[in-house]
């Protein structure tokens, strides 16, 4: 079923200099299964075409990924002509778009 990132993950975002890091999580092992084969750096490339070059780390023990948005804020937040300087609802953001996820994980 195609509906918002949100229905099955948590997201948190905010600012160090120019970057911009969103932490998101889900509840359950086999949630984590799929959102760690679906959401890499190439589909969050995808889902926010602004993101730039993405780094990826993996917390499998909290069922979380860490994506850094390298210099996605120019200069950092002082610097920054973006709607949202500081990367506070990037997370937000990222939790509207729509993918397909499988009805057995909702």
């Amino acid at each position: 079923m195609r509906v918002p990132l949100g229905t099955i993950m948590g997201a948190r975002s905010g600012d160090k200099g120019g970057d911009v890091n969103i932490g998101v999580w889900v509840r359950t092992d086999a949630r984590y299964r799929w959102l760690s084969r679906e959401l890499t750096t190439a589909r969050i490339k995808e889902l926010l075409p602004e993101s730039g070059v993405v780094t990826r780390y993996e917390l499998p023990n909290l069922r979380a990924l860490n994506f850094v948005l390298h210099g996605l804020l120019d200069a950092g937040s002082m610097a920054s002509t973006r709607h949202d300087p500081q990367g506070k609802a990037l997370g937000e953001w990222l939790r509207s778009r729509h993918m397909e996820i499988p009805d057995v994980l909702l």
